[in-house]
């Protein structure tokens, strides 16, 4: 019997999985978002993100067999207009038009007005992915609305970092924007957690004035993209308040992160009091991964979805970042089993097309971190009690009139000894950009109009000791991963992903 033929156990100690409370998981009411096609996009050769990994994650979603325990639903794909409906005019007709051709004869100016770059370069069959990734999101959303689902999942969405009219950080079209003001048209009240390790910048600055969407981001800060989530950006006019940022240095570990993520989330839930909620996946923030700079565990991850799921209001489930694929991949099955509330076996299914893409064949193998944790435990106390201040600060509907209240403490004092502690903290981490060089200012593989530095922060490395890394080249982080993946491929007797 060969490897891929061999019986696995998929599910322990229950062939039928259940809820912790005794729930039959086949009455869980989840819908899951998945397109054939959504996988098979390139950013281009050298590029971090890379879609595929959506391909390999279904494949264990379904090796698993967890299909039988949700709704699957393809993606459809958007038009214009509904994307339009957060998007600018123009910046829609520029994705829906734009080629890799077509942009060679654009002007700088022009590229750069949309932050058409390396970052985010025109790749063939751009506006269709855009589409389907966002179909999943708004689709979705509407099912909440008119509850047929508990719980919609839809993996390929959670880019977080587009703008109104410009791509930002591999985003184009922000899924997350569209599908809460969908939300919005029947729930008075959205959460939205991002614990991706960058900032939700796109979706913060979409909602920064509202006081219906409460918007809540565990990201690493400082000298990293995009450089915003200060814990002293709370959102504007009536949205003052509603912008929470919780602002991390490098390497935190699992048990100060959920610490502060349960105990957070929790004081969010009690205050703000949300009809829905959107979280947002980023696995990036795994230890291991190859931009990222936390060392979480995938349990630890995991622990977090299923603290969301737990609070029970209508909660859509989306992916974001995360750079090395097979862990992207082991994180959201891991997930997608969490949601379903499946006891899942750590053995990765012998039916999985892509078993001999994992090494160990384990669904939550040890991460090993590289860094020391440059939190300390005050800096965390600090940053809980201004953001549970801050909490203090609402009255749950929005149509309820806004009252101070009295607080535990001095604000103000607390602010400035964030600020002193976060300076300090990143005095000691402090990385120095590297100056572009000729090969990164003028690589012919992404269209100009980006500033070559700024991909910098985005791909940034860890070095194997206690502090960050030195400042490097693009060009040499890039060719350490094409080496890397042609060696581990070559090890794995590995093709090309579909």
């Amino acid at each position: 019997m060969t490897e891929r033929e061999r019986p696995t156990k998929l599910f322990d100690k229950h062939d039928e999985p259940i809820e912790p409370d005794g729930t039959d998981v086949k009455k869980r009411n989840v819908a899951y978002y998945f397109h054939k096609d959504v996988g098979h996009f390139h950013y281009g050769q050298l590029h971090p993100m890379k879609p595929q990994r959506l391909v390999v994650c279904n494949d264990l979603v379904v090796s698993y067999e967890m299909p039988k325990y949700m709704t699957v639903v393809e993606s459809p794909k958007l038009n214009a207009d509904d994307i339009a409906v957060f998007h600018s005019e123009q910046y829609v007709n520029f994705l829906q038009t734009v080629t890799p051709r077509s942009a060679l004869s654009m002007s700088d100016e022009t590229l750069k007005n949309f932050n058409i770059g390396e970052d985010c370069p025109v790749f063939p069959g751009m506006w269709d992915y855009c589409t389907l990734y966002a179909g999943g999101s708004v689709e979705g959303a509407r099912r909440l609305n008119h509850q047929m689902n508990d719980i919609v999942i839809n993996w390929p969405g959670g880019l977080h970092h587009a703008k109104k009219s410009e791509a930002s950080g591999f985003c184009y079209v922000n899924d997350i924007v569209l599908g809460i003001l969908e939300l919005l048209k029947y729930h008075k009240r959205v959460l939205y957690i991002d614990i991706d390790i960058h900032h939700g910048d796109g979706v913060q600055e979409a909602f920064n004035n509202s006081d219906r969407v409460m918007t809540v981001s565990f990201h690493r800060f400082g000298q990293y993209f995009p450089g915003s989530g200060s814990i002293m950006d709370k959102g504007v006019g009536p949205g003052k308040y509603f912008s929470i940022n919780v602002p991390l240095m490098a390497a935190i570990r699992d048990e100060p992160y959920l610490n502060l993520f349960e105990t957070i989330i929790r004081s969010v839930n009690e205050n703000f009091d949300p009809e829905a909620i959107v979280l947002q996946c980023g696995s990036d923030s795994l230890c291991e991964d190859r931009l990222g700079q936390f060392a979480l565990s995938f349990n630890a991850h995991a622990r977090a979805v299923k603290f969301v799921k737990s609070l029970k209001k209508p909660l859509m489930v989306l992916g974001g970042g995360g750079y090395t694929l097979r862990n992207v991949a082991r994180c959201w099955a891991l997930e997608t089993g969490v949601i379903l509330g499946l006891r899942m076996s750590d053995e990765i299914p012998g039916s999985s097309l892509y078993s001999h893409f994992f090494t160990p064949r384990l669904l939550r193998p040890t991460l090993v971190a590289k860094m020391n944790d440059a939190n300390t435990p005050a800096y965390l106390a600090s940053i809980q009690q201004e953001t549970l201040d801050c909490l203090r600060m609402i009255r749950g509907a929005p149509s309820v009139q806004m009252q101070e209240i009295n607080q535990r403490g001095s604000t103000t004092k607390i602010e400035e000894e964030v600020v002193k502690m976060t300076e300090k903290m990143e005095e000691e981490c402090h990385v120095e950009e590297a100056p572009p060089t000729s090969s990164s200012s003028t690589s012919k593989e992404f269209p100009p109009g980006q500033d070559p530095r700024r991909i910098g922060q985005y791909w940034g490395y860890s070095d194997g000791g206690g502090g960050l890394a030195p400042p490097r080249s693009r060009s040499d982080v890039v060719e350490e991963m094409k080496l890397e993946e042609e060696e581990k491929r070559k090890q794995l007797g590995f093709g090309n992903l579909p």
